[in-house]
């Protein structure tokens, strides 16, 4: 057996996971969504009630693919907490969530409409 094949994980086995000792949780509260050809970015970023700045705390690039699957991990994540928890309500209408987690959409600057 090569070197090549030790190291090349058998499908089914599970991928080990290493967290730094030093790494630091962050609270987001607020998503920046915008996308290229073959990349998706997701600013995280943190503000607060009445403010008109948001911090930038991380920045996620990733592929297409990669984003689908991510969405798909995160519903499932999301199906069995609400299976245990209860349904997540989302309010209606023009929301703190629709402004924090909607896809940007940057104006046109003034005198050139779309």
């Amino acid at each position: 057996m090569s070197k090549d094949e030790k190291k090349t994980p058998k499908p089914g086995k599970r991928l080990q996971v290493q967290l730094s000792p030093n790494l630091e949780p962050i609270y987001v509260n607020f998503a920046l969504i915008t996308h290229s050809h073959s990349e998706i970015v997701i600013d995280f970023a943190q503000t607060m009630p009445q403010m008109t700045q948001a911090r930038v705390k991380a920045r996620i690039v990733m592929t297409p693919l990669n984003a689908k699957l991510l969405l798909r991990a995160l519903s499932g994540t999301l199906k069995r907490y609400e299976d245990s928890h209860g349904k997540i309500e989302i309010p209606e209408g023009p929301s703190l969530a629709d402004q924090l987690f909607k896809p940007f959409r940057q104006e046109p600057p003034p005198g050139k409409e779309e």
